[in-house]
């Protein structure tokens, strides 16, 4: 074997090759870190394609045997098509690392308001509907929205990923935890401007601060599902590229309009009405997470590689 792991990268082609010979050629590549794909339609390659990271098997030709010990069946027997198979996971596995890096982002930020604000003696800054609907619709209908967002690269020119890569690898963690603490730092902001800040006539309250704090975590997360679609600047992406996307998007944004403008949904949600002034703020603190990543984006590209 220690023969065989120094010499089998020299080779492309092997012939007459036996059942244990092929499971001794794939234990030597994985001995050096690599992934291995088999395919085969025979029970003589049924042990080999389960020793294989991923044993390919053939849906028309290949045997019982061979089909139960493989983890992907080509139906059609045709080998371009593992190409197409491979391409679509690797599209599967950016719309996961998508979602998970706008959700947790957004929800980490709820759980660092919440825990900052009450060690300040603050307050709570949120009620627990305003974290249903924030979870509910803000993230959720632009969230939904993801699923069906189209590979903006190709991924085909991407190198493989070694197979024991941690899925919060390539500055994934990184990026989630700016993004948290940018909204944190914003809706904290907003929590005292309601609190200590008079506008309008207004008396500053723990309720205005609520009913900031809750607007600007809506309309924050809202925003991120822009800036994390490309590494690229947010104004590259068409409305073409995913409309659904930007539909849920401004849909999310009417509905929390709503509930923060109209006097019957702001006492149904405990919030209150704000002025003009309170307003200005929201909008300037909400756009300031966008600017701050667009800005490092241009900095440093390779930080939001999705």
């Amino acid at each position: 074997d220690k023969e065989l792991d120094g010499n089998v990268q020299k080779y492309s082609v092997y012939a007459r090759v036996t059942p244990t010979d092929k499971i001794r050629i794939i234990k030597s590549w994985q001995r050096q870190d690599a992934t291995i794909a088999m395919t085969g339609d025979g029970v003589n390659d049924a042990p080999a394609l389960k020793a294989a990271d991923v044993g390919i098997s053939m849906g028309e030709t290949g045997t019982d045997v061979a089909r139960e010990a493989s983890d992907i069946i080509l139906t059609d027997d045709n080998f371009a098509t593992i190409i197409n198979a491979i391409s679509e996971g690797r599209g599967v596995y950016v719309k996961v690392r998508k979602t998970i890096n706008f959700l947790l982002s957004a929800n980490i930020s709820e759980l660092l308001v919440i825990l900052i604000a009450m060690l300040l003696g603050w307050g709570s800054p949120l009620l627990p509907v305003h974290l249903l609907f924030i979870n509910l619709v803000s993230d959720g209908l632009p969230g939904f929205a993801l699923s069906r967002e189209p590979m903006l690269t190709n991924v085909m020119n991407e190198p493989p990923m070694p197979k024991n890569t941690k899925l919060f690898a390539q500055g994934l963690g990184r990026q989630i935890g700016l993004n948290a603490a940018l909204f944190a730092i914003v809706t904290l902001a907003a929590i005292w401007v309601g609190q200590n800040v008079v506008f309008g006539g207004l008396q500053a309250n723990e309720q205005i601060g609520q009913t900031m704090a809750f607007t600007i975590l809506s309309l924050t997360s809202i925003f991120h599902v822009f800036n994390i679609r490309s590494e690229k600047t947010l104004f590259a992406i068409s409305y073409r590229a995913n409309p659904s996307l930007v539909n849920m998007a401004i849909l999310a944004t009417v509905i929390t309009l709503v509930i923060t403008l109209i006097p019957f949904t702001q006492t149904l949600f405990g919030l209150t009405a704000l002025s003009l002034g309170h307003w200005i703020v929201i909008i300037v603190l909400s756009l300031a997470p966008t600017i701050v990543i667009e800005l490092l984006k241009y900095v440093r590209p390779t930080l939001f590689k999705v």
